[in-house]
């Protein structure tokens, strides 16, 4: 099967399996939000601007964890409550997966974009701008998160999914930089050798 049925293959299946009786339909639906504008955005620019495969990769594994916490909630995930009890901890910290993968993802997809558009004329300042975008994109959630609380009680503590934890909006955006920084510096030379290909 060729790489882009694939992709929606995994895509589709992982979205109806998440949508069959999610714990609030309310918070599956702002949780898998960002995953449904993914697939409209890369259907919608795929002939114009044919992703990478790692950037489009990485992008389904993105969705994926999107999904999943749309369907538990972020802080009961069943198998991470079970990490939780293995290890003694006192929450469920897949949200913590996500907010990494919150840094991660949007690394290489700014860096696809900011190399094929030419945008950066001095190449040694991509990874800071890189890793700045991210940190951006992060901290816009965070408010989003503050902004749903405010307007729905009913689904606050779900979204927030802050589990009693009060630097939770803090340690979020840490991971997310912590997986920018990471995902800039492992996948540099693959990224580099895949958008070569294409330009």
């Amino acid at each position: 099967m060729p790489y882009r049925a694939s992709w929606g293959v995994v895509f589709l299946l992982v979205f109806v399996w998440s949508a069959i009786s999610p714990k609030d339909y309310y918070t599956w639906f702002l949780e898998v939000l960002p995953a449904l504008i993914a697939i409209v955005i890369i259907g919608a620019s795929y002939k114009k601007f044919p992703l990478t495969r790692l950037c489009s990769g990485l992008i389904l594994v993105h969705c994926v964890i999107l999904m999943v916490g749309g369907h538990y909630t972020y802080a009961e995930v069943p198998l991470f409550d079970w990490l939780s009890e293995c290890f003694g901890g006192t929450r469920n910290n897949y949200d913590k997966v996500g907010h990494f993968a919150q840094g991660f993802v949007p690394a290489i997809i700014a860096r696809e974009i900011l190399i094929r558009q030419e945008v950066i004329n001095k190449p040694a300042w991509l990874g800071f701008i890189v890793v700045s975008i991210c940190l951006a994109i992060s901290a816009f959630y965070e408010l989003i998160e503050w902004w749903v609380a405010l307007l729905s009680d009913e689904a606050a503590e779900s979204f927030l999914g802050t589990q009693g934890f009060v630097w939770d909006t803090q340690s979020d955006m840490l991971l997310a930089l912590i997986g920018a920084i990471f995902a800039v510096a492992l996948l540099k030379s693959v990224h580099d050798k895949q958008i070569a290909k294409i330009l």
